[in-house]
């Protein structure tokens, strides 16, 4: 892999790992149109190492005062019951699911997975599930005419049972093209839980489960085309962009809806099917490309 194109690739995880439009399948797709090598799970789960020191540095008070919360639960029963020892408990359980089903799937995610056509085919499903969960969180905020606005859950209101749910969502982001961000928010939007809330829980929970990802692949840097140069520039551009797309769409959903994410989706997934229909792009592209 070219200096140029880690560098782009780079760019590219750190514009879309925060947002429901999958990074994983940007940076697949990304590959497929330069004509360049498929960089694999591998690199993506490695550059996701910077990605997520954006979350930690973005949110070191919250997680600051979690872990400290937590820690202090091991040996005082009575803090179990403080909401952020109950969220970091909850952060624990919650990256099972994907802890399990990413070992167990391993061969599957660095191949078939990686079929352009499940990734269009994710794009535009994952999209109309944000969308219907978006709208109907909408009209619950909002209320009908004669009612007043349902109120909408926050992190206090987590349980085990959401916790779980919350956990299995992240694991379908295994599949490139769901979008972690897009199925944890869409899971929270439909359990009740508002967006800033959603959101805000998705990326603590991302935190356990992708930096142990990444630290797992790190094994694989230097072999194939796979090299620790690039890879560390990748790493540190997805950081820097990272932060600042957290910045913005932590603002964003406080006011805004999902609706261009759903639109942009659906677009990708079916403009990608119109060029492998046509012959312009082949369901395997860069996969063995030099």
């Amino acid at each position: 892999m070219s200096w140029f194109a880690s560098f782009v690739l780079g760019l590219v995880q750190g514009l879309t790992e925060f947002l429901p439009v999958s990074s994983s399948a940007h940076l697949r797709l990304t590959a497929a149109f330069a004509g360049w090598h498929d960089p694999g799970a591998a690199f993506t789960a490695i550059t996701q190492i910077g990605t997520e020191a954006a979350v930690l540095l973005y949110f070191r008070a919250d997680i600051a005062r979690i872990v400290s919360a937590w820690a202090r639960s091991l040996f005082d029963r009575r803090m179990r019951s403080d909401q952020d020892a109950r969220t970091g408990w909850l952060v624990i359980v919650g990256s099972v699911p994907i802890g399990v089903l990413g070992l167990t799937l391993k061969d599957a995610i660095e191949g078939p997975f990686r079929d352009l056509r499940l990734i269009a085919t994710t794009l535009i499903v994952l999209g109309l599930v944000l969308g219907f969960a978006d709208r109907r969180a909408a009209r619950a905020e909002h209320g009908g005419r004669h009612r007043a606005a349902a109120r909408r859950k926050d992190l206090g209101d987590l349980t085990v049972r959401d916790g779980l749910l919350y956990g299995v969502c992240q694991a379908m982001a295994l599949i490139p093209g769901v979008s972690r961000s897009g199925a944890t928010i869409s899971g929270g939007l439909l359990m009740g839980y508002t967006r800033e809330s959603a959101a805000r829980y998705s990326f603590l929970l991302a935190v356990p489960a992708v930096l142990a990802s990444g630290l797992y692949e790190l094994k694989d840097v230097g072999e194939g085309h796979v090299a620790w140069g690039p890879t560390l520039l990748a790493t540190v551009v997805a950081f820097a962009v990272g932060y600042a797309v957290i910045a913005w769409f932590m603002r964003f959903i406080s006011s805004k809806s999902f609706l261009p994410f759903v639109i942009y989706r659906i677009v990708l997934g079916v403009a990608l099917f119109a060029l492998i229909g046509a012959g312009v792009l082949a369901p395997h592209a860069a996969e063995s490309a030099g």
